[in-house]
């Protein structure tokens, strides 16, 4: 009958799929907090800035031949210019920041960069209002090379009738 058909096809794939396996040792290293093999540094600013002290990054311990510092130096970070001047009138920028120098525990780092947030610009621009960007590489007389951005808007004359300032 059909069951009897049944439990053969079941002891059938039994014997065919055991063949061949063998079972694994579960042994071996437990598994690491990846956080305790990491040590807290402090970002300072530049001196330019009123607020000194940034934050905090983490890094690998100094292990062999992987030294710390060396994962520090580069990094770039990103803080509200409203932080750094301890006044919120200038919440719309944000200010980069690029790791120089590690010394002991600290972080000292020098500006690399500044940009508006998004809704600042999206404020910024208006209605029958066109937007004209450009940028310009600058080179200064103690050797930095800066990149300038500009924004212009167009605006309606005095007497204009039409609607648009394209």
């Amino acid at each position: 009958s059909r069951r009897g058909v049944c439990l053969v096809a079941r002891s059938f794939r039994r014997e065919t799929m055991s063949t061949g396996i063998r079972k694994k040792k579960k042994g071996g290293k437990k598994p690491v907090d990846p956080f305790t093999r990491k040590d807290w540094y402090d970002l300072q600013a530049p001196a330019f800035f009123s607020t000194r002290k940034v934050g905090k990054t983490l890094v690998n311990r100094t292990a062999g031949t992987k030294i710390a510092s060396d994962y520090l130096k580069g990094r770039v970070v990103t803080v509200c210019l409203a932080d750094l001047q301890s006044n919120e009138d200038y919440a719309y920028a944000n200010i980069r920041l690029r790791v120089e120098e590690v010394q002991g525990r600290n972080c000292l780092t020098n500006f690399h960069g500044m940009s508006f947030t998004t809704d600042k610009v999206k404020s910024m621009v208006r209605k029958w209002q066109s937007l004209i960007e450009c940028h310009t590489d600058v080179k200064t007389t103690d050797g930095y090379v800066l990149r300038l951005f500009c924004l212009g808007f167009t605006k309606k004359r005095q007497n204009q009738v039409k609607k648009t300032c394209y």
